[in-house]
Formats: structure tokens, sequence, C-alpha cells
């Protein structure tokens, strides 16, 4: 649930970003792809720690 809303809150500061400034919309797209796999790496992370620590 948390990189949920993590990728929430990093989807919607782009589309604002965009918004306000349409041009500099391919660097903020490429900071917002970054900032989602790191998101979702964090929680892939979590889980495999998660799952080692429980079944080792």
């Amino acid at each position: 649930m948390g990189p949920g809303i993590g990728i929430g809150l990093i989807f919607g500061s782009a589309i604002e970003s965009m918004a306000r400034q349409p041009e500099s919309a391919g660097m903020v797209r490429t900071t917002m792809f970054l900032g989602i796999a790191f998101t979702e790496a964090l929680a892939l992370i979590g889980f495999v720690v998660f799952i080692l620590l429980k079944y080792a």
C-alpha cells in the first residue's frame, strides 16, 4: 500500500510540474520514471527481505 501512495504522489507532482512548465516536460518525465522505479525497487527489496526473514 505504501508504494502505491508514493507512486501516486510522484505522478501527481510530475503532472502538476508539467502543467506549470510544459517546456520541461521531458526532464520531468524522466525524473518521474526514475522516482517510480526507485519506489518500486524499495518495495520489492522490502518484500524479499520479509520473505527471507520469515522462512530463513
